[in-house]
């Protein structure tokens, strides 16, 4: 008696393929999370179509509620187009500017987690993990509120307008962010480097500026540009502490046109700028996580 034919074996070259469960891509995405402290923020083009078509959706439906003899939906938004564009350059000098100072910081806090000293490390530690999980927002209004409006520094009066307290505020999550970047960075490269240094009776101070820290800059760069695409969509984050930026100067637009009508297409006219200013650096981040992937 014959088998049955769901018993009997393959004839030989016709076996089934067999899909394995994605574990080493995951394994390598989560090792990555783990060095930048960060989830891995990715933009694709399909996100980017997806924002026009519903930005040109919104603008259709928003002309064809419009009443009748006002001017029409894309005639109103490229009248304001310049002033819109004039808030967008200053979210972007907002945004370069807190990433500078907290990359400068960060990178010193980084580097203070790491110290063989007990108090230095755990208060490294302390300001990085309170400044990574303490809200934005929060932070904007401590510093809008608790700094003063003015310092005076050898006599002289120096003024501190709301957009410097503002850039300040986001620093501070930048810097936590950029410590734990420095930190994974500097524990990513082998302790052979460490030791072949002290071989050659390198200090700890030179083995570090010399030897370890040129090697994180390749593994830094990616989270450091993804860090910097996060702070860039946040810095509208400042309009509701009062600094004149896009989203402050659309609502003034708004208010002039006096037209309920234009709420949506303006905004997603504001969020399209953003995806196009950050979907180069997302797409370059990708490229350079690829060139200088490190085997986990």
């Amino acid at each position: 008696m014959s088998a049955p034919p769901f018993l009997r074996p393959l004839p030989r070259g016709t076996d089934l393929p067999v899909l394995l469960p994605p574990a080493a891509r995951l394994a390598r995405r989560v090792a990555q999370e783990r060095l930048q402290g960060n989830p891995l923020a990715r933009l694709e083009a399909r996100h980017g179509w997806f924002l026009l078509v519903v930005f040109l959706c919104a603008a259709g439906y928003a002309q064809a509620q419009a009443p009748a003899g006002h001017p029409g939906i894309a005639a109103t938004v490229w009248k304001w187009t310049p002033l819109l564009a004039k808030g967008f350059v200053f979210n972007i000098a907002i945004s370069a500017l807190a990433m500078a100072v907290g990359t400068l910081f960060g990178v010193f806090l980084g580097l203070a987690q790491l110290s063989p000293a007990t108090p230095v490390r755990k208060s490294a530690w302390f300001v990085t993990h309170f400044f990574r999980n303490a809200p934005w927002l929060v932070l904007l209004f401590y510093c809008m509120f608790l700094l003063p409006f003015k310092i005076t520094v050898f006599g002289v009066t120096v003024p501190l307008p709301d957009w410097v307290k503002a850039t300040f505020g986001l620093s501070l999550p930048v810097m936590a962010n950029m410590s734990e970047i420095v930190r994974g960075a500097v524990q990513s490269i082998p302790t052979g480097q460490w030791e072949s240094a002290t071989a050659f009776a390198f200090t700890r101070r030179q083995t570090l500026w010399m030897i370890i820290l040129p090697q994180c800059v390749k593994r830094m760069l990616p989270p450091w540009m993804n860090l910097y695409s996060i702070l860039t969509v946040g810095t509208v984050l400042v309009s509701v502490v009062g600094v004149s930026e896009v989203m402050t100067l659309a609502g003034d637009a708004l208010g002039s046109e006096n037209r309920a009508d234009l709420l949506m297409p303006f905004y997603l006219y504001i969020l399209v700028w953003f995806f196009l200013y950050c979907y180069p650096i997302a797409r370059w981040t990708v490229y350079l996580e690829r060139r200088y992937a490190v085997n986990f």
